[in-house]
């Protein structure tokens, strides 16, 4: 740096400075996780949904409980649904696959726990207000047993995966 002096150098280091900065905004938008005590929330998301669609499924790529303690996951609420359920999907004796709603997810300590599409455990919004689109982004506050609530920021995306994903009807 000794070679740039006056306004070049003020001129060099503020170009500097930006990059940094934008650089830290890009590291932040890339992050998408949320804590809460000793749960870790990775990337929340939702796919998007056709036109007049009245039922949507949020995701969470991984639900750690970095804890000692159990918690569960109990409830979760929205303002773009009159309502959010937990669904558990099971194939039955006929190799039907079946949705219904649990009461919780157990979160034993220690563990990890991935709701994502295709899998057996989803968050079902009911009544959306309208449609989601890819690229939207919307708040959606979940409720463990002794953690509390944390609001955390679901992503609308299409999964990389999706082409090889059974298809989520209700």
């Amino acid at each position: 740096m000794s070679r740039f002096r006056g306004r070049n150098s003020r001129k060099l280091l503020g170009l500097l400075g930006a990059t940094a900065l934008a650089g830290g905004f890009a590291l932040s938008a890339l992050a998408h996780d949320f804590k809460l005590g000793p749960l870790r929330i990775d990337h929340p998301y939702a796919t998007p949904t056709p036109a007049g669609a009245t039922t949507a499924a949020a995701y969470v790529r991984t639900l750690r409980n970095t804890g000692e303690q159990p918690d569960r996951l109990v409830g979760a609420s929205t303002p773009v649904a009159r309502a959010v359920e937990i669904h558990r999907s099971t194939i039955d004796a006929q190799s039907v696959m079946r949705m219904r709603a649990v009461e919780g997810i157990a979160l034993p300590p220690r563990s990890e726990l991935k709701l994502r599409h295709g899998g057996e455990h989803h968050l079902m919004l009911i009544d959306l207000r309208a449609p989601l689109k890819n690229g939207d982004r919307f708040p959606l506050t979940l409720r463990f047993e002794k953690a509390g609530e944390r609001e955390v920021t679901v992503w609308v995306q299409q999964p990389r995966d999706a082409a090889g994903a059974p298809e989520h009807r209700h």
